[in-house]
């Protein structure tokens, strides 16, 4: 028997019972759904944790503290440093040096600046994902006095020359504007100079520095370039030693000059685990969104697993309703399979057509099943993004804007990508193909003598 003739065979026989055929797709078509709807919710909401946990952090930076340290322990120094940065999978560092700021004084003019200070790789800020508002970040190679403020490090300025009210914030007012700072760094003059102690008789001469640019606002950057003026590392310690030396600050010669802190920024998530336990092994303790990501991570895998194993017992029940309707099938056509073998039928061409009847309520099941569940999905994610919305405007806070991403884009509770589609319609198709196995084997063992005696 040619292919073409089983196929007409087979839907043939599917339509001659429509109502029996349509109700065993409805429940291909609701345990598709069932299972596609529950995976897309395990999928949406672990988007939404991974969105989430970035608006809090880099997932691939690694933080190293320079605490807890013996004798013995090995130094956070620049030796250590190179050869971390050596490591496989690193592809960025910078030392995190934080200036005293009694230690220097940023002004232009009459304005001083009272905010963080910090002495970094200039360099390597671009490969840890800093950008700029305004400005650029400096190339390498840059001059030592070239320096970057923070998105609002320009608000830290203070009037000198008054003791009270002397300072600006960076809040809308009342005409619903943000009002301007003391110092716009990009365009007025900046000095810096060693601080001395009171009645010194020793100069100190200020120095000409120029900001390349404001950063953008990033607290999940370490350290955050909000309120904070980065400058070079090397040139942080110089102005260090300098004013030790004018302050006759005593330090001991024999003891390494370490850093506070470094940064690493690792190549994806997955290697941050194992470059994280080689700088442990050094003695250092560390900081990374890998101790909250990893429970988060096998809570997202359960709660899938859980969701879609109740998808798939819906499925489960579809494929007994296949099952069912084959087997009436076949009680019901026993005197037709009997007149096929008596005309020569091979056997296994009777199993093909009971196969194919099956996998063809599975693939339409299928069909109608994944239409359904991206509407259903489409439906759903409308209610949450209106809801999250209505909370965001009540609340007016934090956890609103984190509800619908770390960016402000609407992140969707039900996602069901194409690999999700394609698998849910291979499943039910396996799954008709599979409940039909039964009642086609049982086909083509009726003897053909008694099935053609049959009425």
């Amino acid at each position: 028997m040619k292919l073409k003739d089983m196929i007409s065979m087979a839907l043939g026989n599917l339509f001659k019972r429509k109502v029996r055929t349509l109700l065993t797709v409805m429940g291909v078509v609701i345990g598709t759904c069932a299972i596609v709807v529950m995976l897309s919710f395990g999928i949406g909401i672990k988007q939404l944790t991974e969105t989430t946990m970035l608006s809090m952090g880099d997932l691939t930076m690694i933080t190293i503290y320079n605490s807890s340290q013996t004798p013995d322990s090995t130094p956070l120094d620049d030796k250590i440093l190179e050869k971390i940065k050596a490591l496989e999978n690193v592809t960025a560092l910078t030392p995190i040096y934080y200036m005293d700021g009694s230690s220097i004084s940023i002004q232009s003019g009459k304005y001083k600046y009272q905010g963080m200070i910090y002495g970094v790789y200039m360099d390597a800020l671009k490969d840890f994902g800093y950008q700029v508002e305004k400005g650029t970040l400096p190339a390498k190679g840059a001059e030592e006095t070239t320096i970057l403020f923070g998105k609002d490090a320009n608000y830290d300025f203070i009037d000198s020359r008054k003791t009270s009210n002397n300072m600006i914030f960076p809040t809308v007012g009342k005409n619903g504007k943000m009002p301007d700072p003391y110092v716009d760094p990009l365009t007025d003059k900046l000095q810096l100079s060693v601080n001395l102690p009171e009645n010194s008789t020793a100069k100190s001469k200020p120095v000409k520095i120029n900001c390349a640019g404001i950063l953008a606002d990033d607290r999940g950057k370490n350290p955050s370039p909000s309120h904070a003026i980065f400058m070079d590392v090397n040139y942080a310690k110089q102005l260090k030693a300098k004013f030790n030396k004018l302050n006759s600050v005593k330090t001991d010669s024999s003891k390494k000059e370490t850093y506070d802190s470094a940064s690493v920024k690792v190549s994806s998530v997955e290697a941050v685990p194992a470059v994280e336990k080689i700088i442990q092994g050094y003695g250092f303790t560390t900081y990374s969104m890998e101790s909250v990501r990893k429970p988060l991570e096998e809570q997202m895998r359960t709660i899938q697993m859980i969701l879609g194993g109740l998808g798939a017992i819906s499925l489960l029940v579809a494929a007994l309703g296949i099952t069912n309707t084959m087997i009436m099938s076949m009680y019901e056509r026993t005197h037709e399979i009997g007149i096929m073998k008596v005309l020569g039928c091979v056997v296994h061409n009777i199993r093909s057509m009971f196969l194919m009847e099956a996998g063809a309520i599975g693939f339409m099941g299928g069909i109608i099943g994944i239409a359904q569940s991206y509407a259903i999905s489409f439906v759903i994610n409308m209610l949450y993004a209106s809801q999250n919305t209505n909370a965001g405007n009540a609340a007016g806070n934090a956890a609103g804007a984190v509800a619908s991403g770390a960016s402000g884009v609407a992140v969707s509770i039900s996602i069901i990508p194409i690999w999700l589609a394609l698998g849910a319609l291979l499943f039910s198709t396996m799954i008709g193909l599979v409940s039909g196995f039964y009642p086609a084997n049982r086909a083509v063992k009726i003897s053909a003598l008694t099935a053609i005696k049959q009425e």
